[in-house]
């Protein structure tokens, strides 16, 4: 079969309704923390992409039943450092960056040395952000300069410890909040302000945590050596994956589309934020609360006068996952947008700021680049009627599906390699897009 895309014909006005899968972000951190609970949990609607698949084979490689039935994922606990295993044993955590670093949280009190390694993408990252603070509870990291593979050396008797998290990362975050779950005493963690999933969950749990909201930092203290009970979670819609299609229909002629329960938690919604200030239509519809995170169906429609923004960097952290289908809309916009403070977009899964720049020049906008910022010229009458090849993005998810998304919007004859690069993240990507199409 084969791994290539060929698109040639642009979208036809819609009005469609969808339901996307589970939360990336929630579906990882719930499997960990079910691990780690006295007893059985279950959730619903678990994302079944490779990066939370990859968590559940890791899981159970560290001794943890897991079953899956239909759309029904049932952990059996093992309670706080209840993992057993056998000794020198590889943790593959493939291409996820969530799955890599906060694992090492739960494997500051190993028994004995423990091996992870990634594919070739996650091999590129940067590991020390989190290595760092995890080697003052006590444990020890053999790394390549920082980055996979890395053996890690626990430690018996780990120490809370303080630190200021300083680069926005809710990765780092969550590593040393699992780390301090087993040390006598209270970790402090004063945190530049990035997603709060965690925290919800811990709350949840009934952990004892303390989060003191301040403007531009959260302090976050944690009281270790306590008993987790089971959690039961209903996962919601995965707001980066929905952004595609917000964006799809904003870009669309005389289009609708309402995308059922998606995870509108505050440190999630910068993609929303932004596109609003840009004249996209988004409505929020049937709004609750749910174990602590927002939940609504959205509402778009296809925008008519789109403008450029010069975007506020206090969003950047609440959007990290979605700016490249946002260049999208500046590429449609009138006048020029301005992005700024993106160094941790190269961060990701690819260079992501240099991709994004890329895929708009291939298109015809021109744009302006430096290490951590970018400019884009828009042009309202965009229409590409040339042959668009992507390829060699080290199988970025969010490359594939926001190169699908201009191929679909703009025209031209797109040629995209790695078609399951989406495996990691968003099965189902073209499946609903050809829902819309029909």
């Amino acid at each position: 079969m084969s791994n290539l895309i060929s698109i040639n014909r642009t979208i036809k006005p819609f009005k469609k309704k969808i339901e996307i899968e589970g939360d990336k972000s929630l579906s990882i951190r719930w499997a960990l923390l079910a691990s780690q609970a006295s007893g059985k949990s279950e959730a619903i609607n678990i994302l079944k992409s490779e990066d939370v698949l990859n968590t559940l084979k890791c899981l159970k490689k560290l001794g943890v039943k897991i079953k899956i039935i239909k759309n029904k994922c049932i952990i059996y606990g093992l309670g706080i450092n209840g993992f057993k295993y056998k000794k020198n044993i590889i943790l593959n955590a493939g291409n996820s960056g969530t799955l890599g670093r906060l694992i090492l949280g739960f494997l500051v009190h190993s028994k004995s040395m423990i091996k992870i390694v990634g594919d070739k993408s996650l091999s590129k990252r940067d590991f020390s952000r989190v290595t760092i603070p995890l080697k003052e509870f006590g444990a020890n990291f053999f790394t390549n300069n920082g980055k996979l593979p890395i053996i890690v050396e626990g430690t018996k008797n780990a120490k809370p410890i303080k630190y200021v998290e300083n680069k926005g990362s809710a990765q780092c975050k969550t590593a040393i909040m699992f780390a301090s779950l087993n040390t006598e005493g209270t970790t402090l963690i004063k945190a530049k302000k990035s997603r709060n999933h965690t925290e919800l969950l811990f709350k949840n749990l009934k952990i004892p945590i303390r989060v003191t909201n301040k403007k531009n930092y959260d302090l976050i203290k944690i009281r270790g050596k306590t008993k987790i009970g089971p959690l039961d979670y209903k996962i919601p819609a995965d707001i980066s994956s929905s952004a595609f299609f917000i964006v799809l229909t904003a870009l669309s002629i005389k289009s609708e589309l309402i995308i059922k329960n998606v995870n509108i938690n505050p440190s999630r919604v910068g993609v929303i934020e932004i596109l609003k200030m840009m004249g996209v239509s988004i409505t929020f519809k049937n709004k609750s609360v749910y174990k602590g995170e927002r939940i609504s169906d959205l509402v778009i429609k296809s925008a008519k006068n789109l403008k450029s923004i010069n975007c506020p960097t206090k969003l950047n952290s609440s959007a990290i996952d979605e700016f490249l289908v946002i260049f999208l809309i500046a590429a449609k916009a009138k006048g020029v947008s301005y992005f700024k403070g993106l160094s941790e977009l190269n961060q990701k899964e690819s260079p992501r700021l240099k991709w994004g720049s890329r895929i708009l020049r291939l298109m015809g906008i021109k744009t302006i680049t430096t290490k951590d910022s970018i400019k884009i010229f828009g042009n309202p009458k965009l229409k590409i009627i040339k042959k668009i090849i992507i390829k060699n993005y080290l199988k970025d998810h969010r490359v594939f599906m926001t190169s699908v998304i201009a191929a679909k919007i703009f025209g031209g004859e797109w040629v995209i390699h790695d078609k399951d690069s989406i495996e990691t993240s968003f099965p189902t990507f073209l499946k609903i897009i050809n829902k819309i199409e029909s």
